[in-house]
C-alpha cells in the first residue's frame, strides 16, 4: 500500500512563493516516477510538473521557468518549489505515483494566490 501525505498549501500574494512536500509511504520510493497535479474547480485536473526515478524533470507550459520539483530518495519526498506564483495558479495540488496500474494521490493540498 502506498499512501501520500501532502503539506506546505496556504494563501500566499501574486508574485510570492510556496513550497509544497509529499512524502510517501512504502518501498521502492526511488524507482517510481512522482507527479504533481493541480485542479481548479470546474476544470480537468493537470498535469504540472513530472520527476523521475532518474530525477529528469518536466513541466507543463503555464508554470515553466517558475516551479521546480524535486525529490528526496533518502526521505521519500517529492517537493514542488513554486515561485513567482499568478492567480491562474490556483488550486488544489495533489501528488501523483503510479505503481503496478495503480494510481496514489494525495488528499490535495489548497493554494490560493490572492492580493
Amino acid at each position: 500500500q502506498v499512501q501520500l501525505v501532502e503539506s506546505g498549501g496556504g494563501l500566499v500574494q501574486p508574485g510570492g512563493s510556496l513550497r509544497l512536500s509529499c512524502v510517501a509511504s512504502g518501498s521502492l520510493f526511488s524507482s517510481y516516477a512522482m507527479r504533481w497535479y493541480r485542479q481548479a474547480p470546474g476544470k480537468q485536473r493537470e498535469l504540472v510538473a513530472t520527476i523521475t526515478s532518474a530525477s529528469t524533470t518536466d513541466y507543463a507550459d503555464s508554470v515553466k521557468g517558475r516551479f521546480t520539483i524535486s525529490r528526496d530518495n533518502a526521505k521519500n519526498t517529492v517537493y514542488l518549489q513554486m515561485n513567482s506564483l499568478k492567480f491562474e495558479d490556483t488550486a488544489v495540488y495533489y501528488c501523483h505515483s503510479r505503481r503496478r496500474l495503480i494510481d496514489y494521490w494525495g488528499q490535495g493540498t489548497q493554494v490560493t494566490v490572492s492580493s
